[in-house]
């Protein structure tokens, strides 16, 4: 199968209501190139240098997302384009990320990532600290950041029972908090192995990779 075919049976697919991240990481422009010319507009890195270094040598109509965990001091080198940044773990990072906005004169539009797997190297929010911020002054002293809703990522697992109960807990966060703020509207969930769990449990954006891209090849 070719990316070209892969991509048009996924999006021919999708619900309407459900957004594709075409996750491009370790893969070469001429991979992003042929999605591309399917018509795909939405990709997902996760390394920032990468991240930087796709945004400047292609076209600029791509929407970049950044879904890897960010450091706080990277935020700069993608504050001038980034579309969405998925994966916003504490408050301090969001204060930095609209500290490099307004240097850069831009609203950034973030997810709050939550914490959902069974895995402790996964990062996030659990909904206390996220009920915490919320009730907090921080939100209305962030004027360059828009929370435009939620992220998270499922323990590694075939196990599909808890692949839904992880899922449908993120979704029912997710309703709990989302009359917070204006414009929150997307839940970020569901990867190449498990998107039709998410989407089937309400998932607005899915992160898919090696279903359209194939298998990933590091560099040692």
């Amino acid at each position: 199968m070719s990316i070209t075919s892969d991509l048009n049976q996924l999006l021919s697919a999708l619900p309407e209501s459900v957004t594709l991240v075409a996750v491009s990481k370790t893969k070469p422009n001429e991979a992003i190139v042929e999605a591309y010319q399917v018509g795909q507009r939405v990709f997902g890195e996760n390394k920032v240098q990468e991240l930087v270094s796709k945004w400047e040598t292609l076209p600029k109509d791509i929407e970049w997302h950044m879904i890897g965990h960010l450091q706080r001091n990277k935020v700069k080198y993608i504050a001038p384009f980034v579309s969405l940044i998925h994966s916003v773990d504490s408050v301090r990072l969001l204060q930095e990320i609209d500290k490099q906005a307004k240097k850069n004169n831009r609203v950034i539009d973030c997810l709050l990532q939550v914490h959902i797997a069974q895995e402790d190297t996964k990062f996030g929010f659990d909904e206390a600290e996220l009920v915490e911020f919320i009730n907090s002054s921080y939100p209305n002293e962030l004027n360059n950041v828009r929370i435009r809703g939620l992220m998270g990522m499922a323990t590694f697992t075939s196990e599909e029972d808890q692949l839904r109960t992880e899922f449908s807990s993120l979704k029912q966060i997710y309703e709990r908090q989302k009359t917070a703020f204006e414009d929150f509207d997307i839940l970020s969930m569901g990867m190449s192995g498990d998107y039709q769990l998410a989407i089937e449990e309400g998932s607005t954006m899915i992160r898919v990779g090696s279903a359209i891209f194939g298998a990933r090849f590091y560099k040692h």
